[in-house]
């Protein structure tokens, strides 16, 4: 257990505590939500950088790492749903079918990869997942900010408010559709491992 493995595991953690803040109900929440958030991402950013830069790359780094950020992710846009649906006005709203595109998508590629390592094969992430990724991120820490801001003072608030609501919605349509894309070239690239089962 190395520590980008242990960055990695950490991420897990992390998860079930913004989910935490995210519905609790009490001063700063939201806020708390954004930072644990934060960390996860950070974490995501970390291990891979560490691995590599110190030749500590493992095929648990390979499969676990992919893993950690799906959960992250998906926990957060299907929170984002709940949270949508539990306030009608919310300035942006996370459809069901957009995040249904996103876990999709993320349950297709968990498949090929249990599918691959069925056969001894250890799939790593690719730049396009990566960048696909990237977008889930941002995307995400965009509509905690739009949530969060409401909490600070208003010399912050008037500083985010004008412009994130706007920018998470761009970020959100970004994100589905680069999700969509970068699961469907990853399937085409690796249809060999399921087509000789066909």
């Amino acid at each position: 257990m190395n520590l980008p493995n242990k960055l990695t595991v950490s991420r897990f953690g992390l998860t079930v505590v913004f989910l935490w803040a995210m519905f609790s109900k009490f001063a700063y929440n939201d806020t708390l939500a954004l930072i644990f958030f934060c960390l996860a991402g950070i974490t995501d950013f970390l291990d891979g950088r560490i691995a590599r830069a110190r030749k500590l790359i493992t095929n648990f780094g390979i499969l676990m790492d992919p893993l950690a950020d799906k959960i992250m992710v998906c926990s957060a846009f299907i929170a984002f749903v709940e949270s949508t649906h539990l306030n009608p006005t919310a300035p942006v709203r996370v459809g069901a079918w957009m995040v249904v595109i996103i876990v999709g998508r993320e349950l297709a590629i968990t498949g090929l990869r249990l599918l691959a390592a069925s056969k001894n094969i250890v799939l790593a992430a690719e730049r396009y997942g990566k960048h696909k990724t990237i977008s889930q991120i941002i995307c995400i820490i965009a509509l905690l900010v739009v949530d969060a801001c409401d909490e600070w003072k208003p010399a912050l608030k008037n500083l985010f408010a004008p412009w994130v609501p706007q920018f998470a919605e761009i970020m959100l349509w970004v994100t589905v559709g680069l999700t969509a894309l970068s699961g469907l070239i990853y399937l085409w690239r690796n249809r060999a491992l399921y087509l000789e089962d066909v």
